[in-house]
């Protein structure tokens, strides 16, 4: 799939070289396709990839094409800044850019927000969302950043509704244990505050933080610390990556936890290295439906798909689809920006709050309706709840797991996280 990505990057900007880029407009595309978050910046990042190729070849921005450079930074928040200074001066200043990372997006906020030029990542920090920084806890202004999905706290939020609904279910006596996991890094560390704060709320007791690295390794020290304190929630910070050690982990040592995935921390590939370890873990899908699901927009999304894949073979993981909603979220405000004074930063910061409960045209079924507006950019309020269901072997291909009920990824619950104006930023 590395390969596959590198490739569509290639077609894209040598198809673009050999023409007239005056009259192409300018997008970034910042994706890790070899870093510590790679697992899942790689399919996010061909979904994005992908889409845009295929919007290019379907008449591209109001009849005009994109000129897209796809850069892979490693995760290393300063290759980053390095590119984005590239992409930010000059004659070739791009109109828009599909980011990825916490550390590197957060770092870039103020930046883009003079600049003038709308970033759209794949990091969903809370603080992101507050593009006029009055939100209580002390967000700064994020006036051009815009993600498509729930936010980390938001995500969690919801998943920590539902654990105290599911304790109770079970029977539970007295009040149940949760703990934050994950590395001591912006990505994991961005939801924490918010939410220890809302468990204790919900009644839950909350334990010391336990942390593991944003890599595979042995983790068999966090499992054990887990048993004995008697954890009985635990919010998994990182990437699938490094999540499945833990998951393998705890598995070894009887460690009985309901683990509870960010959007990042579990996918159709995890669930498959994983084995039965990955079985019953909960985790927030930003999409509608997923790959193999019957939606009006899947007929698009399988289109798009063969833009790297053109025997339409190869099973697509819930980052895949997502990473499509976020490049059609980008393309429409562009559109809008086109008619209306120009594709440039601002206009198309303003086609961002043009509609309410907004699905791209073609996708009706897949992206999850979102409202952006210039007080308030969290896009969606309703959070979809998926558990991962894990048995027998999974020694095949995903799509042959999946086609045989070996791995089915279920979808438990719909939570609404009300935008309170207290959670804004935070």
């Amino acid at each position: 799939m590395k390969t596959a990505l590198l490739a569509t990057a290639a077609v894209l900007t040598l198809g673009i070289a050999g023409t007239a880029n005056a009259q192409k407009i300018p997008v970034g595309h910042l994706a890790d396709q070899s870093g510590a978050t790679s697992d899942v910046g790689v399919p996010f990042g061909q979904g994005v990839a992908d889409a845009l190729a295929y919007l290019n070849k379907n008449g591209g921005v109001g009849g005009t094409q994109m000129d897209v450079e796809t850069v892979d930074y490693g995760y290393q928040a300063p290759r980053a800044i390095s590119q984005y200074k590239k992409w930010s001066s000059g004659s070739g200043k791009v109109a828009a850019i599909q980011g990825w990372g916490t550390a590197d997006t957060e770092a870039l906020t103020g930046f883009v927000g003079k600049d003038e030029i709308p970033y759209y990542s794949g990091s969903y920090s809370g603080h992101l969302t507050d593009p006029a920084g009055k939100g209580s806890h002390g967000s700064k202004p994020a006036p051009y950043n815009f993600f498509y999905g729930p936010s980390y706290s938001d995500g969690l939020r919801a998943m920590l509704t539902w654990a105290a609904e599911d304790w109770k279910k079970k029977g539970g006596s007295g009040k149940p244990k949760y703990v934050h996991m994950g590395a001591n890094h912006p990505y994991p560390n961005a939801p924490k505050a918010a939410g220890e704060a809302l468990a204790k709320e919900l009644g839950f007791d909350v334990l010391p933080a336990v942390q593991f690295a944003l890599t595979p390794g042995d983790y068999t020290a966090q499992c054990l610390t887990l048993k004995e304190a008697g954890a009985n929630y635990a919010y998994l910070g990182n990437t699938a990556g490094s999540n499945i050690s833990v998951l393998k982990a705890c598995q070894t040592v009887g460690a009985n936890v309901q683990f509870m995935g960010n959007v990042w921390g579990m996918d159709e590939n995890a669930a498959k290295a994983a084995g039965a370890a990955a079985n019953g873990v909960i985790f927030p899908v930003r999409t509608a439906t997923i790959w193999g699901d019957d939606a009006p927009g899947m007929k698009t999304v399988k289109e798009i798909s063969k833009i790297s894949d053109p025997n339409g073979t190869v099973y697509r993981p819930v980052h895949y689809v997502a990473g499509i909603c976020s490049a059609y979220y980008m393309k429409e405000a562009m559109d809008w920006a086109a008619k209306n004074g120009g594709v440039t930063g601002p206009n198309i910061r303003k086609g961002m709050y043009q509609k309410k409960d907004w699905v791209p045209a073609g996708l009706e079924g897949v992206c999850v309706p979102s409202t952006w507006t210039d007080t308030d950019h969290r896009g969606m309020d309703k959070v979809n709840i998926y558990r991962a269901n894990v048995k027998g072997e999974t020694g095949g291909t995903v799509d042959e797991l999946v086609k045989a009920g070996n791995i089915k990824m279920e979808k438990i619950a719909t939570v609404e996280v009300p935008r309170k104006p207290e959670w804004l930023g935070w």
